[in-house]
């Protein structure tokens, strides 16, 4: 799949690392099975560590299960970020139900008092809620980016038995949203587009974010139950 390269990438300085769903429960195999891009995780902390060396706004999205044998379920100690993921004092979280990090939170109104326009995807999973919420993003208007390798998912069963390695649900899910919904990149051309940008006159920082979050973010409600993923 063809990304976008580090020297077409322009960055405002509110753009704003949006993490889905980086949870302890995702590493429960015997739930989910097989996965794929086992790297993800070290990406989303090295996209992580880069935004917060650089001022730049952060924010983190948990999802609440509302299904009590899902690792993800609020009961369940999967439901806790993973430690490459975790967020810092500051850093506004959102908790949801469904799959959009949009339905059933402040997510957006946040976003646009603090003049965010730019959102970069990372999370799991690259099918499920980081398809969704990237879907979303793209029509309400944010200009979107997806990390194609800070993302990961799982094989997956068709209604005719048939079951699809997880790299091809991943690669097709970043082909149904690259050009449609948002612009597909790597970890590294986001880094190379940072580095590049260093130096350049500042703008909104990562507190802008974080002042303009709505008080309850962190403990925010999702959706009523039976819409979202496992």
């Amino acid at each position: 799949m063809s990304t976008a390269s580090a020297t077409r990438l322009s960055l405002p300085p509110t753009a704003t690392l949006l993490v889905v769903d980086v949870q302890q429960g995702f590493d429960d195999v015997a739930y989910w099975g097989p996965r794929n891009n086992p790297g993800a995780e070290a990406n989303v902390e090295r996209l992580l560590a880069a935004w917060r060396a650089a001022g730049r706004p952060v924010a983190h999205v948990v999802h609440d299960s509302r299904h009590p044998a899902s690792p993800l379920h609020p009961g369940q100690p999967g439901n806790a970020p993973k430690s490459e993921a975790a967020p810092l004092p500051g850093e506004p979280v959102y908790h949801k139900a469904v799959n959009s990090a949009f339905i059933g939170t402040a997510l957006d109104a946040d976003l646009r008092r603090a003049g965010v326009d730019t959102l970069v995807v990372v999370g799991l999973t690259t099918n499920h809620c980081v398809s969704t919420t990237t879907r979303m993003a793209g029509n309400l208007g944010f200009e979107t980016y997806l990390v194609s390798d800070a993302t990961a998912t799982f094989d997956r069963r068709g209604p005719d038995g048939r079951t699809f390695p997880a790299a091809l649900v991943h690669a097709v899910a970043l082909g149904d949203l690259h050009g449609e919904f948002a612009t597909v990149v790597t970890a590294d051309a986001l880094l190379g587009a940072l580095a590049g940008a260093r130096g350049a006159p500042a703008g909104a920082s990562a507190p802008a974010l974080a002042e303009a979050a709505t008080p309850a973010a962190p403990a925010l409600a999702g959706a009523p139950a039976g819409v979202g993923a496992p």
